[in-house]
């Protein structure tokens, strides 16, 4: 019989935020694939688990794809977890999930933390429909044609965004999407946590003001007519 592969979504700050089926599933698994052994091993050594780890990041997902495959039609239980919230969401796993469920390998997801929904239940902007695109590209140019895809969508719009390019893509949304109600979310669940709203123009204005920019951040726009 094959073994199963369980999504595990982790905490995305607050380690409270860890379920007890999510736990009692690391505890189970007979492997935890992770974005960053290091992280994943702080979690489970808060937790008092101690399992087997291995790597699964955007740059070896292809390479590792046999090793689990053959784990888990071995009948072992893979535990996918990312460093923090649910996987798949800009995060590696797609090619695994899609690849054990061609193998006829069952599938489960654990529901948890979500930075995605936690930005956009806080926002106070439209819950829906809502499109989630991930981090926008690096350079500005391919970013404006990223932001320019959404600009004929009345949807609420979330992304992610690193904190030394959050002001080019403030900027950049600003332009392509016109001054629309915003929020940013910082340090979501966090000690340090902190929801900024106001338009995409105030949001920027704001932001530059600060001497630095540090933490994990959620960007939501609100849909063109709000």
């Amino acid at each position: 019989m094959p073994g199963r592969l369980l999504i595990v979504a982790t905490p995305i700050g607050n380690l409270d935020d860890i379920s007890p089926r999510a736990r009692a599933a690391l505890e189970q698994a007979d492997l935890v694939a992770c974005e960053d052994t290091r992280r994943t091993g702080r979690l489970l050594s808060h937790l008092g688990i101690k399992k087997k780890l291995l790597s699964l990041h955007e740059h070896n997902e292809r390479q590792r794809l046999p090793r689990l495959l053959e784990e888990l039609g071995q009948g072992q239980t893979v535990a996918l977890t990312s460093d923090a919230g649910t996987p798949l969401l800009s995060d590696p796993g797609f090619l695994l999930v899609r690849e054990a469920i061609a193998r006829g390998v069952p599938v489960e997801s654990l529901p948890g933390p979500s930075a995605v929904l936690a930005a956009l239940v806080v926002s106070g902007l439209p819950p829906h429909p809502f499109t989630f695109a991930g981090f926008p590209p690096p350079k500005s140019g391919k970013r404006k044609r990223f932001f320019a895809r959404f600009a004929d969508l009345d949807h609420t719009l979330i992304f992610f965004e690193s904190p030394h390019r959050l002001l080019a893509s403030l900027a950049d949304a600003l332009d392509e999407l016109g001054d629309r109600p915003a929020v940013v979310g910082r340090e979501l669940t966090k000690l340090h946590e902190e929801v900024l709203r106001g338009s995409l123009a105030r949001l920027l204005e704001a932001l530059e003001s600060r001497p630095s920019l540090k933490g994990e951040f959620v960007l939501v726009v609100g849909p063109r007519d709000d």
